[in-house]
């Protein structure tokens, strides 16, 4: 008999991800919830989403082995809740939320790695005068309790800056903050948390150096790293330009994050679960850093790990949900690394043009097992897009395999520059993007 798994948002695109993993055939994955309703959706009513998940699960005939998630909010705090409310195999929806919450998690971050966690504060928006909440020194970032893909998140070097943002985040932060205070509401936050909700902000001390992430899990108290990715931002730091698996840092700066990421999900008393945890190291400091925590698998991955593994990171919570310890380390592909590149435009504009499925059949013939994603539609003007982050707006996503870093550098401006896009200030993507940032 098969095992059935519900995957929240499933799509097509990330279909074959999911269906990617070992012994495919004794199982079956059945889409919770609708992609556009959990990840496209102008709003996002929490618990109405809860009650329609549990409806549709509760009507299903056969037994259930696992729900899995790779998406971000709400689908991440989503799988917990409905994991805690059937009884399967999850971090607890408090572990989560306190993970998901942004001051929450400094606050913890804060208490048990102190040298890793920068400078930070909470700040109202709706205050009379916000600015007056401010407690750590310019530059800094502001950012919502609740968001992701650098959604509403600015670097502040002065006060009119300051004013500016605060000004957009009012307008937009309740998108996800209504929605996650929604989500706060089943559990009772800790006092020291007090009023900080998901229609606040945090103010985070800049950090720098490069950018990593490991992807592991924990089962049952056992904790175990299956891929460490590099989170690479363009030539002049603005916006991400590529994910690429394996990472490149070195062993003994890699085994230091690991074993933090460790001491930190102990104390948080997370369990049972994939997870992220992204960190920044500045290897002239010597100094490690926390960004974020992550309560999930990344989809972002998923490719990356096909192509260098042979299964997709979707393997990881298959097996936790089957009670096994994940290992990929005996799961070999057809490349030695990987990466989805982000290939942007940093201007305005109206899309006049895209690249025709048989331009985007070409370029991926060119190079061997590679994957063109286009991200905006003729007529849509850029900051129309959902989810943009503050300094540019994602055209395509590019996923390609290679035996080396250079190969990989070089197979991503092949791709990219037989994409031919139209936009109304008559301008390309910006070439800076292509300057070769090398970990």
């Amino acid at each position: 008999m098969p095992k059935h798994f519900f995957v929240l948002g499933l799509d097509p695109l990330r279909r074959p991800y999911v269906e990617a993993v070992r012994d495919a055939d004794r199982y079956r994955f059945h889409t919770l919830l609708d992609f556009n309703e959990v990840v496209l959706a102008d709003r996002y009513p929490y618990d109405e989403l809860l009650g329609k998940a549990e409806r549709q699960l509760k009507a299903f005939p056969e037994a259930i082995t696992g729900i899995i998630g790779h998406w971000d909010f709400p689908t991440s705090v989503l799988l917990a809740h409905l994991c805690e409310k059937t009884g399967l195999r999850c971090a607890s929806l408090r572990a989560v939320l306190s993970c998901e919450h942004k001051y929450w998690s400094r606050l913890l971050q804060q208490s048990v790695l102190p040298d890793w966690t920068p400078a930070f504060c909470a700040v109202d928006p709706f205050a009379e005068n916000p600015l007056q909440q401010i407690t750590i020194d310019y530059p800094f970032w502001l950012k919502p309790i609740k968001a992701h893909s650098s959604f509403l998140g600015f670097r502040i070097e002065d006060a009119a800056e300051f004013h500016r943002a605060i000004a957009i985040v009012r307008d937009g932060i309740r998108r996800y903050g209504d929605a996650f205070n929604q989500a706060l509401a089943h559990i009772t936050v800790p006092a020291e948390v007090g009023t900080v909700d998901g229609n606040w902000c945090i103010a985070e001390e800049i950090i720098t150096g490069k950018q990593c992430g490991i992807e592991g899990s924990m089962l049952n108290g056992e904790y175990r790293i299956h891929g460490i990715v590099d989170t690479v931002k363009d030539s002049r730091n603005w916006s991400f330009t590529r994910y690429e698996y394996p990472s490149v840092w070195p062993r003994h700066a890699q085994q230091k994050i690991c074993d933090a990421g460790e001491k930190l999900l102990r104390h948080i008393g997370f369990d049972n679960s994939p997870f992220g945890i992204e960190f920044f190291w500045d290897e002239k400091k010597n100094a490690l850093r926390i960004l974020e925590i992550n309560t999930r698998i990344s989809q972002s991955h998923s490719d990356q790990f096909i192509k260098v593994h042979g299964v997709s990171n979707h393997q990881v919570p298959v097996d936790l949900a089957e009670g096994r310890i994940p290992d990929l380390s005996d799961c070999k592909g057809k490349y030695q690394c990987a990466a989805k590149f982000m290939l942007r435009r940093y201007g305005d504009a109206r899309v006049e043009r895209i690249p025709t499925e048989s331009e985007i059949r070409s370029a991926e013939s060119s190079v061997a097992d590679s994957k063109i994603v286009i991200t905006v539609s003729e007529g849509q003007r850029l900051s129309d897009k959902l989810n943009p982050d503050s300094y540019s707006f994602e055209i395509a996503n590019i996923l390609v395999g290679a035996q080396n870093q250079r190969e990989l550098l070089k197979n991503y401006q092949q791709l990219a520059d037989q994409l031919h896009f139209q936009f109304s200030d008559d301008q390309g993507p910006e070439e800076f993007q292509f300057n070769q940032v090398r970990y």
